[in-house]
Parts: structure tokens; sequence; C-alpha cells
């Protein structure tokens, strides 16, 4: 399968993968000067890519690195970012810094990783009660811990 991607600024670098074993594409900062994530501060990084899934049936979701978050505490501000199969703009990452410290965002720095995955369209039925099950509604920890 292939991705058809473009770049939407001539200073993009291409997603790559680290390994051959990788899951997805790191996505690079498409920066012109490095960048001053605060402590605490939120912010949207280009990666000056576009890319244009070819089904409704696949979707594109970018991913936080797991040694940026891990060592520097830079995550995904939105969690996990939703490529929708119709979206045809630039990628960009909304990175928050969860640390104490402030991180510098370098121009081609690897801030996030693209993973597609399968999706499954379907429709949504308004239906008057839901099946029983012995769990019920119980949520949040209700199964308990071990």
């Amino acid at each position: 399968m292939n991705l058809k991607i473009t770049r939407v600024s001539p200073t993009a670098k291409l997603p790559t993968r680290a390994t051959s074993g990788s899951a997805g594409y790191d996505l690079y900062a498409d920066l012109s000067s490095p960048f001053l994530l605060r402590a605490g501060e939120r912010a949207l990084i280009p990666t000056g890519v576009a890319i244009a899934l070819q089904s409704r049936e696949i979707g594109a979701f970018v991913y936080a690195r797991s040694g940026l978050s891990s060592k520097h505490g830079i995550t995904m501000a939105n969690g996990v970012g939703v490529v929708d199969s119709d979206y045809r703009g630039e990628l960009k990452v909304p990175v928050v810094n969860l640390s104490q410290t402030d991180y510098s965002i370098e121009p081609g720095e690897r801030i996030a990783q693209l993973v597609l995955h399968p999706v499954i369209p379907y429709e949504l039925e308004e239906v008057s009660t839901l099946d029983e099950t012995q769990r019920g509604s119980g949520g949040f920890g209700s199964s308990g811990r071990k």
C-alpha cells in the first residue's frame, strides 16, 4: 500500500521510518528557527506535509514519540491526532510541555509519528435500551486493580 504525500512547504522533510520494523513514520518539525516551548505551554507545530488517504477504511493517526515524552515531557496536547480520509491540509502537531523545564524544538526535529490503522465504517442505530452484561455500567476502575 502506498500513501500519497506532498510537501506544502519547500523546507519540509518527508516522514521517515527509524527502522524497518517501525510501525509508523516520524514527522519532522518544519520550522525556520528553534521554537521555545515553555514549561506548561501548548503550541501547534507545522510539519510541512499533507497526505491523501485513498480509502475511508484507512485512518492516519498521529502519536507522540515515546522518547520525547518520557525524557522531556513533550507530548500531544490532544492525546492522539486523527487524520480523516477526506482531509488534505498540512499535518500539524499540537504539542504540550508537561515538564517543569522549557524545551527547544529544533528545525527538522522528529516530533511525532504517523501510523495507519484500519477504520471500520459504521452507522449509528439509536435504541431504547442496551443489552445487559455482567459488568453493566461499571467503569473507571470498577473491575479492580489486580
